[in-house]
């Protein structure tokens, strides 16, 4: 159903600073930053993690494309972290382009991820998703990812 492969330099240009954008709006909408700062802390948290782009080393910019059509449907950022019990995977970002949403690719992409981290010896993947992102929420806990972190906040209306 889909591919993972390598980003062209091309759509990596197009994918960060959307990527850059909408990481700023949720930690915005998480309370996290303020909107005058967002962007900023969005923009240097990418210099820090994705410093040589997508020449970064143990880093993966990937997009997810449609077999068959060739479409690129959507992107997957991971890379390999070291773990006590093994490296693992952590999922950087992942989304699907509005038009291909609700179709199965963000399903298929975790998929050949997993296939992918257990070709690398990787024994297990992790990934952050902010609390209110129901949709996420729910297809990583039915393709058995389990909370293993869970924050909480009670705004005081002040």
């Amino acid at each position: 159903m889909i591919a993972l492969r390598r980003m062209t330099q091309d759509e990596y240009d197009a994918w960060r600073p959307a990527s850059i954008a909408s990481y700023a709006a949720e930690h915005v909408r998480a309370g996290n930053w303020g909107a005058g700062e967002a962007s900023e802390q969005a923009e240097k948290a990418f210099d820090r993690y994705l410093p040589s782009g997508l020449d970064t080393e143990g880093h993966h910019v990937c997009s997810i494309v449609a077999d068959g059509t060739g479409e690129n449907v959507g992107h997957l950022w991971y890379c390999v972290e070291p773990a006590p019990a093994g490296s693992r995977l952590f999922i950087a970002d992942i989304g699907i382009g509005e038009p291909y949403r609700r179709r199965g690719f963000a399903r298929e992409a975790l998929r050949c991820l997993e296939k992918e981290g257990r070709r690398l010896g990787a024994c297990g993947i992790r990934l952050h998703v902010f609390g209110d992102n129901d949709a996420a929420r729910r297809l990583y806990t039915e393709l058995g990812y389990v909370e293993t972190d869970v924050q909480m906040v009670k705004d005081l209306g002040t």
